[in-house]
């Protein structure tokens, strides 16, 4: 499984982007949850959303009203629909999908807010 992510750039505080993520080589397989990560520099990387297979969304608070996390009803993508944004969530965003084989990881979109 590989993921492939997309969409990260340069914004202006107050502003928006969203991020998707594509899950190549999983044709047959389940993905019941996946998730966008984050790590600031010098930071550890957290989670700041999950999605399971039912669109069920988890949020951390410092995101919850901002970020909206989807996924497409059929194919294993997912979006990070990312508003209001702050200079704070300045960061590499990753897309994570755990499977019982093992946990995949894309390998991460530049996210910079300037304020």
């Amino acid at each position: 499984v590989r993921l492939v992510e997309s969409g990260g750039g340069l914004v202006q505080a107050g502003g928006s982007l969203t991020l998707s993520c594509t899950a190549f080589g999983s044709d047959g397989t389940y993905i019941a949850n996946m998730a966008w990560y984050r790590q600031a520099a010098g930071e550890e990387r957290e989670l700041v959303a999950r999605i399971s297979s039912g669109s069920t969304t988890d949020y951390a608070n410092s995101v919850k009203g901002r970020f909206t996390a989807s996924r497409h009803s059929t194919e294993n993508m997912m979006w990070l629909q990312m508003d209001s944004l702050k200079p704070e969530d300045t960061a590499v965003y990753y897309c994570n999908v755990p499977l019982y084989f093992g946990d995949f990881w894309g390998q991460g979109t530049q996210v910079t807010v300037s304020s």
